[in-house]
């Protein structure tokens, strides 16, 4: 055996190549991006879809300020609840109609919430009705 051999064979290593603990902290590394990006994604998702459900439920209150101006409707007082669904989402529309100073009109508060989250709203609107002869 040479003196030269004598390197390679205790587990010296070579000058161009890597140890294992370095792949490994390389390989570390790599996988904590990946779940940061991975977790970024679902983020992104999720608030896609929560901006697709206000968008939704803005459209249902508007709808329904807009059939109540269309029918020229001037509603009693007080407080319903009607589902108001857009395509495959489920949402009620709480109406709530008041007096407002002036007599000739009505107050109308319209709370959009999806169906199976009724204690969050998604959308709130209001608008004033006038009366007959308004």
């Amino acid at each position: 055996m040479r003196a030269g051999d004598r390197g390679a064979a205790t587990g010296a290593r070579s000058p161009g190549g890597f140890t294992l603990v370095e792949v490994l902290v390389a390989l570390v590394i790599v996988a904590v991006s990946l779940l940061a990006g991975v977790r970024a994604m679902g983020v992104m998702a999720r608030a896609d879809a929560e901006l697709r459900w206000r968008l939704l439920a803005q459209l249902s209150a508007e709808n329904r300020i807009a059939y109540l101006r269309a029918v020229h409707a001037f509603p009693p007082t007080g407080v319903t609840s009607e589902a108001c669904s857009q395509g495959t989402l489920s949402l009620v529309c709480r109406q709530e109609i008041s007096s407002t100073p002036n007599a000739a009109f009505r107050r109308v508060d319209i709370r959009v919430v999806r169906q199976d989250e009724p204690e969050r709203a998604l959308a709130e609107i209001f608008a004033l009705l006038p009366g007959p002869g308004a």
